[in-house]
Parts: structure tokens; sequence; C-alpha cells
């Protein structure tokens, strides 16, 4: 086999590996999609049906009309969508400032500090679910939104301060040596040279901890008792009854809360990709 012949045939393999891994990948995504737009009779029967053979809007129209557990399912995309950005905000502060703390200066603990960001990512967060319970609640948050995003801000700092540390060494430090012989500011060279060039990585870290508080189902479970408080994944609750499992409507309820997702990620995904290459070269 020629040499030409060879890497022709590894670039089929490798792109109907890549084919694969599209379609394990994203299967789930229109399996969730397709069965929204299913009859009952199609759910529930023993039969695979990979494509409705009958569109219906029952399922959407009934969780529009009739909500969950007596309240609008905005309430719970509203309450969602708060926790989920307020996280990213909150979050994103801190870590990049910590960040930049840890690339930039040299002081007493800074390699045990790294250490423990790395174990704090290897604990589960179920095994600091009684902790951030007890802290939440004597800070006197608990069954509040800002109590669930502390929770969540603790949860994905960690990880977002390893990550933006690598974008923060990445840019040369002559860059704010030569603003500073200009005449500029620690927080002037912070903000007009710094950051810009650190924004795509902030970017990647903001996708992730939206992700991670738009999903996150246990926290919210303990730390919210109001039903009118309730985030969309704790909502979804309310579908899994003793009588059975009402499929439709937790179909058309996940489509729904995918959506805000999807358009995030597409507004974002540029700078992410941006920012994954550059986080990935340092200078």
């Amino acid at each position: 086999m020629t040499p030409l012949a060879r890497k022709r045939l590894g670039r089929i393999a490798l792109n109907t590996a890549g084919v694969l891994v599209f379609l394990v990948a994203t299967f789930p995504v229109y399996w969730m999609v397709s069965t929204a737009f299913k009859t009952n009779d199609q759910i529930f029967t023993t039969d695979f049906i990979p494509f409705p053979t009958e569109f219906t809007f029952e399922h959407i129209e009934r969780v529009l009309t009739d909500g969950v557990a007596g309240h609008s399912i905005w309430l719970y995309m509203r309450n969602s969508a708060i926790v989920a950005l307020g996280t990213v905000l909150i979050g994103a502060v801190f870590a990049l400032l910590s960040a930049t703390a840890v690339a930039r200066f040299r002081f007493k603990g800074r390699t045990g500090f790294l250490a423990l960001l790395l174990v704090a990512q290897m604990i589960p967060a179920e095994a600091l679910l009684i902790p951030l319970f007890l802290s939440v609640k004597r800070l006197g948050l608990y069954d509040q939104l800002l109590g669930l995003i502390v929770a969540q801000v603790a949860l994905t700092l960690p990880f977002g301060i390893w990550m933006l540390r690598t974008f923060v060494a990445a840019v040369p430090k002559s860059l704010e040596e030569a603003a500073w012989i200009d005449g500029a500011s620690r927080l002037t060279t912070f903000w007009k040279v710094l950051f810009p060039l650190v924004a795509p990585g902030l970017v990647a870290t903001s996708i992730f901890s939206f992700i991670t508080a738009w999903n996150e189902l246990i926290m919210a479970l303990y730390l919210i008792g109001d039903p009118t408080k309730y985030t969309m994944p704790v909502a979804l609750q309310y579908f899994f009854g003793q009588k059975g499992t009402d499929w439709g409507a937790i179909m058309a309820s996940s489509t729904m809360m995918t959506i805000p997702v999807v358009i995030f990620f597409l507004l974002v995904q540029r700078r992410m990709v941006s920012g994954l290459v550059a986080g990935a070269v340092k200078g």
C-alpha cells in the first residue's frame, strides 16, 4: 500500500470514527426531542419508533398550559436562569482575580493552594452536600436562590481558577511591564491589557459554570424548600409519580429546558473555540 493510500485510509477511518462519536453523543438529544412530539401510543409501544409517525403538540401545550406542580413552567425557567447567570457572573469575577494572583505572584502557600484546587475537583459534589447545606443555613440563605448561587460558585470555582490560571500565564508579562512604563496603573493594566487577552478563556469557563448550574439537581433539591423557587431540574421530578411516569411531559419540558443552553452556546461558541486554542499555547 502506497503512503498516499495509507494516508487516505487513515483519514477515512478518522472521519468514520468522528461520525460514530457524533451519532452516539447526539442520539439521546434526538430521542428526547422526537419523543416530545410523539403520541402516548407511540411512546409506550414496545415497537422501536425512531421517528414520530404522527406529530402532536399535546405534551408541549399541556406543560405550557397546566405548568408543573401548580406553577407556570416559566417560573422554574426564570429561577434556573437566575441561578445559572448568577453563578457565571460571581464565579467569573472570583476565578479571574484568583487565577491572576496565582499566575502572576509568588507567595507562601501558593503550591498548597494549587494542590487544594486539584483535590477539590476530585471530591464528588454529593460529599460536599452537608458542609454546603450547613454553611448556607448559617449565612441565612437557605431556601433562597442566592444561597443556591453561593453553593454553585463553590462547586465550579476550583475548575474556573485552574483553567484561567493557564490563560493568564500564557500572557507575556512584558506586556504589563510595558504598560507600567507608560504610566498605567495596575488596575488600568489589568482591565485594558490582561482582561482582553484572557476574555476567551473566561468565556470557556463561563460555559462550564452555566451548564453545571443549569442542570444541577441535588443542591437545588436540598437547599430550596419553597416550590416557587424550584429550578427546572427539581420541577421535572414532579412528573415521576406513584401511578406512573409522564414521559411525554418530561421530554417536552426537557426539550424546552435545553433550548436556552443551545442558544447560550451558539452565542459564545466562537470565543470558546478561540479560548481553548489560546489556553493550549503558552507564550
